[in-house]
């Protein structure tokens, strides 16, 4: 289920996206509020689960790895066991740097990284031992786009405060008075008489 976002919230999230390096004095001085509100919404962003994680990007080229390749296998036998055994061959290779499962034509989608061919079929090796059959590699030239921050939206807005209504007289329409004239303005021990009501000639309220 999708966490409630405000404003502010995916401020801090851009942010952050953008240079997870930034300190928390520069994000409170982004995001416009005191450097403790703003540990106290990353600290929520964390627990809650919509940053999972805060890390540095590292260049596979640079550091090393200038053999990138995507490779696609699918699963001889699809029962729980071979999945699990499958599912933690991939999770043990340093060289596979990001998989997943998918759906289609193949089972698996996995980014892997090596030093030299011989280091990348030694780990097509692996995979083919552990159930993954009619391994695909595609080797990748060129990055067109990196990777991107989300596109992300407010879920819900901040409430604002709902202004006074100030009663108004219907149009042509003068108080009455005898609602007017009440205990409070009257004196001690004396009658009012409501408009229009007549007395008697003589009479005297008590």
């Amino acid at each position: 289920m999708a966490i409630q976002l405000d404003d502010i919230d995916i401020r801090l999230l851009a942010e952050l996206q953008e240079d997870a390096d930034r300190t928390n004095v520069e994000l409170a001085r982004l995001a416009g509020l005191s450097p403790a509100a703003t540990l106290h919404r990353v600290r929520r962003l964390k627990e809650s689960g919509v940053i999972r994680v805060i890390r540095a990007e590292v260049d596979p080229a640079a550091a090393g790895f200038p053999l990138q390749v995507y490779v696609t296998t699918t699963l001889t036998r699809h029962d729980p066991r071979s999945s699990r055994v499958f599912d933690d061959l991939i999770r043990t290779l340093p060289q596979v740097i990001a998989a997943d499962n998918v759906a289609g034509e193949t089972d698996y989608l996995l980014t892997v990284v090596a030093r030299d061919v011989a280091e990348l079929q030694a780990v097509l090796a692996s995979l083919a031992t552990r159930g993954g059959q009619r391994l695909v590699t595609y080797l990748r030239l060129e990055e067109i786009k990196p990777p991107s921050r989300l596109p992300l939206a407010p879920t819900t807005a901040v409430p604002e405060r709902p202004a006074r209504r100030r009663r108004s007289r219907a149009p042509g329409r003068a108080p009455d008075a005898s609602l007017s004239r009440t205990g409070r303005g009257a004196r001690p021990g004396r009658v009012l008489i409501p408009n229009g009501l007549r007395c008697p000639p003589g009479h005297r309220f008590r």
